[in-house]
């Protein structure tokens, strides 16, 4: 697999997939969005693996897209081509959309492991697995949706209810396990140092049933979702992305990343509601 960003390895009828850039807290870049896709149809090409579980190495789960570099990168890459291409900016985005979508599709479960932080895209990829179990001191959110981005996947929306989805989304705020089990966002939480073997025990009992039955009901249930209007709203979704970084807002921010650095630009983000645009006309 591409740089080896995503590793892949079996243990009787399961397949562990892990996103494998410790060092970047498995931040996504495009040869683990590659290996992500790859690793996915190999455990469902090989008969023996019967559920997928996705972890990630090191100290977190994926701290999402590999952002240190990327505002100074596109504001190069739009100056080269002459603007912001949304069209070009879309297939981009979509093509990770189906990278993250080649969880929700695959035939096999899927069951996430996050421990540490899952931010930004890295919600994506637990939020379209099967199901979720999460260590209790581990930390999932968007904080793009308070500037530079929106989910592109939406199933924050088709996890939680109403409420729950617009609170999350219009503050950016992060849940620890705990209150993601109480809120019915993961399936359980259980302190760190036991959630690898409560996540392995739990797939062997799983493993158990035939896979025709599980992918037979896998499909039942993801057909409820998709007539809900899922496809559609990710389109959406990955469409206002683009737009969330060419707004006055999202371009000012970008400006002050390139300028103050990454994270200096994240630390203003997180404070009380600053006027962004201000700070780009000094």
């Amino acid at each position: 697999m591409p740089e080896d960003a995503v590793l892949y390895e079996t243990r009787g009828a399961l397949a562990f997939v892990t996103l494998n850039r410790p060092q970047r807290l498995n931040a996504i870049d495009f040869a683990l969005i590659e290996g992500l896709e790859e690793a996915v149809a190999r455990a469902n090409r090989e008969p023996e693996a019967r559920v997928i579980v996705l972890r990630g190495a090191g100290r977190a789960f994926c701290a999402g897209y590999d952002l240190q570099m990327a505002p100074a990168a596109e504001a190069q890459a739009q100056e080269r081509s002459g603007g912001w291409d949304p069209v070009a900016d879309f297939r981009m985005m979509s093509r990770n959309v189906r990278a993250f979508m080649s969880l929700w599709q695959s035939p096999k479960p899927v069951i996430a492991q996050v421990h540490g932080w899952c931010v930004g895209g890295g919600t994506d990829m637990a939020l379209c697995s099967d199901l979720i179990f999460m260590a209790e001191d581990a930390r999932i959110g968007y904080p793009p949706s308070r500037v530079w981005g929106t989910p592109t996947t939406c199933m924050w929306v088709y996890r939680l209810g109403l409420e729950h989805a617009k609170r999350l989304m219009l503050t950016g705020e992060a849940l620890d396990g705990r209150e993601a089990e109480r809120l019915g966002l993961v399936s359980r939480a259980f302190p760190a140092e036991r959630l690898a073997a409560e996540v392995e025990s739990f797939a062997a009992k799983l493993a158990t049933t035939p896979t025709n039955q599980l992918v037979m009901t896998k499909l039942l249930v993801n057909q409820a979702y998709e007539n809900m209007g899922l496809r559609t709203t990710q389109t959406l979704g990955t469409i206002m992305d683009g737009i969330a970084r060419h707004t006055p807002e999202g371009l000012a921010w970008r400006d002050l990343a390139m300028r103050e650095g990454f994270q200096a630009a994240v630390r203003r983000r997180d404070e009380p509601w600053g006027d962004y645009t201000a700070r780009k006309r000094e």
